[in-house]
């Protein structure tokens, strides 16, 4: 009789993982210490590099155990190439202090490459959001879920349900009860499922995400005055956080004095005000991505643009820890793109910065599963699930005591 041995396989994701299946096997902790980083494996896409420094990346990377692939016309000078990375934590830390003595841009190439290091390989962390009014909220502990609470008469999917404040803080509470962290409130639609272009270039006083071809602009004393009852109650009796969905900073100063706590800005900080608004109230901002892009990976593009305009909030002011990013399913996106952002949320972590996920009852779903608006439940706790599993810290629902019970369920069995 043969004696079989047993092999299982090993998913290590983060430091943390790899120390923990070291130390089921009894390892010693210097042993562990030093194995760890041997664990954890890294493909980063990188560039643009001139040629003489990708040719040294690619030398200085496989002299360390790693692999690099340049393209294949490098060695005839080709520049503004990009380069791929394989490789262990271990390798890419022996691999850090050749770059830092490299001419060619390498230097700031190993900062930053360090730095992504740090980010990916540290798993999962608590962080602090700061809010409007003082609050604070905790993220990464679990995935929040944020409620949707619309006071248009067009939303895509419930515009016109509320028609008075009463009903609109009834509906708030409920929200609650049922488990929403936070509260959204939204008083303009942008019909995502248009797919109207939204551009930088394109001047404010015309709205980027109007329902349909030449449909008038809600202006803003018009989204205030739908708006601005409806909060006066919310702030006063919902205990969560509330956020308003806003991309005009006029309105996000008012709600902001009135006690919002969040800004949800769908066009990402477009409107040149809403920056130093945000700044100035000491606010939370969520920037979603909403512009086509030209690149032919989605994600990298996703993560271009956001990086910018971070960087646009970072220098208004905006602290760090005011700061959530959404990718923006159903905007300015198709189907196969919206998929493939909901499968590699987890590329966004290259930003460092909590993410948000709006998937509920969209155009995606419909697309998938050929079915209307209000028969999506099953195709948004699909694309939650997924999400959450590749690391969103909040969730935007419209169906918030079903979508409670489908993160619950998703968190206990990714922390099993």
């Amino acid at each position: 009789m043969v004696n079989r041995f047993e092999i299982y396989p090993v998913r290590v994701e983060n430091k943390r993982q790899a120390e923990k299946v070291l130390t089921e096997i009894d390892c010693w902790q210097e042993g562990t210490d030093i194995m760890a980083p041997k664990a954890l494996h890294f493909t980063f896409k990188l560039g643009p590099l001139r040629h003489e420094a990708a040719i040294i990346l690619k030398q200085e990377m496989l002299s360390k155990g790693g692999e690099a692939a340049l393209h294949w016309e490098v060695l005839k000078g080709r520049d503004h190439t990009f380069a791929l990375l394989m490789g262990t934590l271990a390798q890419y830390r022996r691999l850090l202090p050749r770059l830092y003595q490299q001419p060619f841009g390498l230097r700031q190439l190993g900062k930053e490459l360090k730095a992504s290091l740090e980010k990916l390989s540290g798993g999962e962390r608590s962080r602090f959001l700061k809010c409007g009014g003082g609050r604070t909220m905790t993220l990464g502990e679990q995935t929040l879920v944020m409620g949707i609470l619309n006071v248009t008469p067009d939303s895509f999917s419930d515009g016109g349900q509320l028609n008075s404040p009463g009903e609109a803080l009834e509906a708030a509470l409920e929200m609650e009860s049922l488990g929403a962290d936070i509260i959204d409130i939204g008083a303009e639609s942008t019909r995502p499922a248009a797919k109207a272009a939204i551009s930088t270039e394109e001047p404010l006083s015309r709205s980027p995400f109007s329902a349909r071809q030449g449909e008038a602009r809600v202006t803003a004393q018009e989204e205030m005055d739908r708006l601005l009852p409806v909060l006066e109650k919310v702030v006063k009796y919902v205990k969560v956080p509330v956020s308003v969905d806003t991309y005009k900073g006029e309105v996000a100063g008012e709600a902001l004095r009135m006690g919002a706590h969040i800004i949800n800005d769908v066009s990402g900080l477009e409107d040149p005000t809403m920056a130093k608004v945000v700044a100035d109230h000491g606010a939370a901002v969520v920037i979603m991505h909403s512009t086509p892009e030209s690149h032919s990976n989605i994600i990298e593009g996703i993560v271009g643009t956001l990086g910018k305009r971070i960087e646009k909030a970072l220098d208004a002011g905006i602290g760090d820890d005011q700061i959530i990013v959404d990718p923006g399913v159903g905007f300015a996106k198709d189907l196969n793109q919206d998929l493939t952002i909901i499968n590699r949320l987890d590329m966004l972590k290259a930003l460092d910065y909590p993410v948000l996920l709006g998937t509920s009852r969209k155009s995606v779903i419909g697309g998938v599963l050929d079915s209307s608006t209000g028969r999506r439940l099953e195709g948004t706790a699909a694309t939650l699930a997924v999400g959450i599993l590749r690391g969103a810290d909040i969730v935007r629902v419209h169906d918030v005591g079903e979508m409670v019970k489908v993160v619950k369920m998703t968190e206990a069995i990714l922390h099993a």
